[in-house]
């Protein structure tokens, strides 16, 4: 018996068409459908397509940076503007001050002295906006005893002190940190639900078993009705089930632009990875780091599903060793539209064609798969699509004109399987499972301007994840 039943949308470019669903798949698909007893939706004339996955974002950290200070452009531009911020702020239970999005304009090469001159009172750690680095004031420096730690990612000053700069050590640092429970994702399930996200990537390297737990948590109960694959699980964890909501993918390994690694450590990591069967997720924004990574997969060799995760910078000579590898490349166009003015500012202009390619790695056969890195890139795909059609910096100049990618490809780098991103796309078709997104117009017309306020309707699993 049909459960639900969608008249009159737009599916595949054919208008006019119905689709039926009961639990949760599409059961019938065609003209003038009967379904006595379903609920209806008019589609009014609005395309019917599978709904969006994020293929890489990071939902403790989104949560989180929705409840902190903002300590960077738009809201904070110098020093003042930034100690006004922190002074305000109400801080959490324990009453600590947590701070993000920093750049180094604000108020200069941030450390523990220089943010004690804007706030000594209370303990404040900030995220600096790239996600790799936290910087601590004296009081947080000496609540989670930097002294004594001995993780390399905390910096040291010549005299052994540590400056209050932690690198890559986002998990080392949470556990000296006072206890806090992971923050809820009511309220990111109800963005991304807005936004037509039926599914995404968690990228967090090294996921606690309390974040995981937390995780799986929020989709039981509703909260996070999106669907998740997970790279941050230990190496060892292939459990992968299709009919599950929540899956396993590659495992999540940092290249740091703070410290890049030995070849030989890399390259048995890697092997122990791919001899538990699971497939690699390497985080490279430099051009060293992707380098590093080629060299390393000369001699470990890749398998199905190994992937880059951002390839920020992508030398013109790498991209046919990339097709070889068959590598797929996750990347954040978004980037271009929201820290573009940076890119001119810091990067030199010949580097300007290598940042967040696209076309040319299609042209080549890369798989190619969009994504946010959220909550340190912008969230909204739609924006993300329009970014990687128009690569307008927020000036209006053009950053790398010849990466630009027409919307249409844009939103099918979206609609790419959670284990196979830069695959075949999603259709709407009988069998399939009804995660979909019902836009308010034509396709055609909705991507002449990509916009949020497009998505009329999401279901996951057959349901209205947003029935308000």
């Amino acid at each position: 018996m049909t459960d639900l039943l969608i008249r009159d949308a737009e599916v595949d470019g054919v208008p006019g068409v119905d689709v039926a669903i009961t639990g949760d798949r599409i059961t019938a698909i065609g003209p003038n459908l009967v379904a006595p007893t379903a609920d209806v939706i008019d589609a009014d004339g609005g395309a019917l397509i599978p709904g969006l996955h994020d293929h890489h974002l990071h939902l403790h950290a989104m949560a989180a940076d929705a409840a902190s200070v903002r300590c960077g452009p738009p809201a904070v531009h110098d020093p003042a503007a930034l100690a006004t911020a922190l002074g305000k702020a109400a801080g959490d239970d324990n009453g600590w001050v947590r701070g993000v999005g920093y750049i180094d304009t604000v108020a200069g090469d941030l450390d523990a002295d220089r943010l004690d001159r804007l706030h000594s009172a209370r303990p404040v750690r900030i995220q600096h906006r790239s996600g790799a680095m936290w910087v601590l004031n004296s009081a947080a420096v000496t609540a989670t005893h930097l002294d004594s730690a001995t993780h390399p990612g905390v910096e040291r000053a010549p005299d052994g002190h540590p400056t209050g700069r932690v690198w890559r050590a986002d998990t080392w640092l949470r556990a000296r940190l006072p206890p806090s429970r992971p923050p809820r994702l009511n309220n990111i399930g109800a963005t991304l639900t807005r936004l037509g996200v039926t599914g995404v990537t968690d990228a967090t390297p090294d996921l606690s078993p309390q974040s995981q737990a937390a995780i799986a948590a929020a989709m039981s109960s509703g909260e996070l009705p999106q669907r998740v694959h997970l790279l941050g699980t230990p190496p060892d964890d292939v459990s992968v089930s299709p009919a599950a909501r929540l899956t396993v993918g590659p495992y999540k390994i940092v290249l740091a632009d703070s410290g890049l690694p030995d070849l030989d450590d890399l390259a048995a990591r890697i092997r122990e990875v791919h001899n538990q069967g699971r497939a690699v997720a390497v985080h490279c924004v430099t051009r060293e780091a992707l380098l590093i990574l080629l060299t390393v997969l000369d001699e470990v060799r890749t398998i199905p599903g190994d992937r880059i995760e951002h390839g920020a910078l992508i030398p013109a000579e790498t991209i046919e060793d990339l097709h070889r590898r068959g590598l797929t490349v996750v990347t954040q166009p978004g980037f271009v539209a929201d820290r573009g003015h940076d890119y001119l500012r810091d990067v030199d202009k010949r580097d300007h064609p290598d940042l967040y390619r696209c076309r040319s790695l299609i042209d080549a056969s890369v798989a190619v798969a969009l994504s946010s890195d959220a909550p340190y890139g912008p969230l909204d795909p739609w924006a993300v699509i329009t970014a990687a059609a128009t690569r307008r910096a927020p000036t209006g100049e053009i950053i790398g004109s010849t990466e630009r990618i027409t919307a249409a490809q844009a939103l099918t780098r979206y609609l790419t399987p959670a284990d196979k991103p830069g695959g075949t796309p999603r259709h709407i078709h009988v069998g399939a499972t009804a995660d979909m997104v019902l836009l308010s117009a034509p396709l055609a017309d909705i991507l002449t301007a990509p916009a949020a306020d497009a998505v009329h309707a999401t279901l996951i699993g057959g349901h209205l994840a947003n029935p308000d």
